[in-house]
């Protein structure tokens, strides 16, 4: 085996936080092979499968990494499942380093009665109908005339409005046929977002409040009650910008004369209201909560005092939770894979070998865009000290410089080796020129309509249009 070969390195997972990793690997000093394994037939994961289709601003995201990957530096492996399609042993076969950017999909868990009621969702399942996710239904029960929705946070908002917003508002996004025709069937009049400590608490983003202020033809309903401040609050407005614009916006709502309220729909935002408990016989009938009150530092207290709330659903949007991978070590509590600084490590706190971690399974469901870069960054940097023994400076010292030809560890480095050894299982494998041609299928279909693009969401239906390509230069005619 050559040392002269670049070094093979497989990334799992194709979301935002493993095009990163790609990118910022692809241009260290290292001469570098790089692998981008995504479980879909489709690349970068939570921005097009868990952003709301009316925020194409968030989504022009997409535009950078598409950038990445469309530079050729970078193989898209798309359509093979980790843990299904090959193993952690199979991978060390063919890359000498493996990072794990696998994102944190599952709701996080809510302990309170009723939770597991017909009619009580988890936010993360409905935000992959409403984006189009193959793995979903098609279909989504949306009946109840009053909603509350759990949870102070963007993806909060971002189920809130998606399920308070008119069908038609949606049609000039990417918003698939059969989600349009769900919420054009909805009879929802009320929206309720509960959040059990004050407004200068909530995690909103200040640009997205403002946004729902001009959601057509439905009102913002906030509570001059539900307002208090505590010397906590007021240094969290005095020392974050974010915070500030946030209270503002959410304070001048209050001024609103009730008069003004005259729209078919409305969005409620409730403050200091804590869930207890989920209400019904067989499914969902009501909402019960606890008004708390703030301690001072920005906590809260319970004060006793319930109120019941006739909803007939309830979605609980109070973060995301990550998954455990075969023969990865996983953190149950936190729902991340125990690492240090990217370098995943055992149960007795020892590093795994040639084993990273980064994005939201490193680090746990927070922060944006910015935080994801620099995390992996971070990953990346220790890979390229461990495979080459290089050590950048620190605290003044000198940098000691590795061997960029080291690390050649995986007995079977050519690139071709895994693309053979996943035929042989049978894996039907999705690459970028496949890529392209769903991409291109998706966006003639939005055409027509003044639209970027229409999903195309069955699993089944993705692959036999990705396949035209390779079908047709096999002079196949059955498309």
């Amino acid at each position: 085996m050559s040392s002269s070969r670049p070094l093979r390195v497989a990334i799992v997972g194709a979301g935002p936080a493993g095009i990163y990793a790609a990118d910022i690997l692809s241009k260290t000093d290292v001469a570098v092979s790089i692998d981008l394994f995504e479980r879909l037939p489709a690349p970068f994961g939570l921005v097009r499968y868990g952003v709301a289709p009316d925020h194409p601003r968030i989504k022009a995201i997409i535009v950078a990494l598409h950038k990445v990957l469309a530079r050729g530096d970078v193989r898209l492996l798309a359509n093979v499942e980790y843990g299904v399609d090959l193993k952690l042993d199979d991978l060390r076969q063919f890359y000498d380093a493996v990072i794990f950017s696998t994102g944190s999909i599952r709701d996080a868990a809510l302990a309170i009665e009723g939770i597991d009621l017909p009619g009580s969702f988890g936010a993360a399942d409905f935000v992959s109908w409403y984006d189009g996710h193959p793995d979903v239904p098609r279909t989504w029960p949306l009946e109840a005339r009053q909603v509350a929705v759990l949870g102070a946070g963007n993806v909060a908002l971002d189920v809130a409005r998606v399920l308070a917003k008119h069908a038609d508002d949606l049609l000039p996004t990417e918003i698939p046929d059969n989600v349009y025709q769900g919420l054009k069937n909805s009879p929802v009049t009320d929206v309720h977002v509960f959040a059990r400590r004050g407004p200068a608490q909530a995690k909103f983003s200040p640009l997205e409040l403002r946004e729902l202020g001009h959601v057509p033809d439905v009102d913002v309903i906030v509570y001059p009650e539900d307002f208090e401040f505590d010397e906590g609050s007021m240094a969290a407005i005095n020392s974050s910008n974010q915070t500030k614009q946030v209270v503002k916006t959410l304070t001048d709502w209050t001024l609103k004369d009730p008069s003004q309220f005259t729209a078919s729909r409305r969005l409620h935002l409730h403050f200091l209201h804590a869930p207890v408990a989920v209400l019904g016989q067989g499914r969902v009938e009501g909402l019960r909560t606890e008004r708390t009150r703030l301690n001072g530092d920005g906590t809260v207290s319970g004060t006793g005092e319930f109120h019941e709330w006739p909803v007939q659903a309830v979605y609980r949007a109070v973060g995301y939770f990550g998954s455990p991978l075969p023969e990865i070590p996983f953190d149950d509590l936190k729902g991340v894979i125990p690492n240090r600084e990217g370098r995943v490590i055992d149960i007795d706190g020892e590093q795994i070998p040639g084993v990273y971690a980064t994005g939201w399974i490193k680090r746990g469901p927070v922060g944006l865009i910015g935080h994801t870069k620099s995390d992996a960054s971070e990953t990346v940097r220790h890979l390229v000290e461990d495979v080459t023994g290089a050590v950048p400076a620190r605290d003044g010292g000198e940098p000691v410089e590795g061997d960029l030809d080291a690390g050649r560890i995986a007995p079977h480095g050519s690139p071709e080796a895994i693309l053979e050894f996943l035929a042989e299982r049978g894996v039907d494998v999705v690459q970028w020129a496949d890529w392209e041609v769903l991409d291109a299928h998706e966006r003639s279909l939005g055409e027509p309509h003044g639209r970027e693009r229409v999903k195309v969401v069955p699993r089944e239906e993705m692959l036999r249009i990705a396949r035209r390509q390779t079908q047709a230069a096999a002079g196949d005619d059955a498309l």
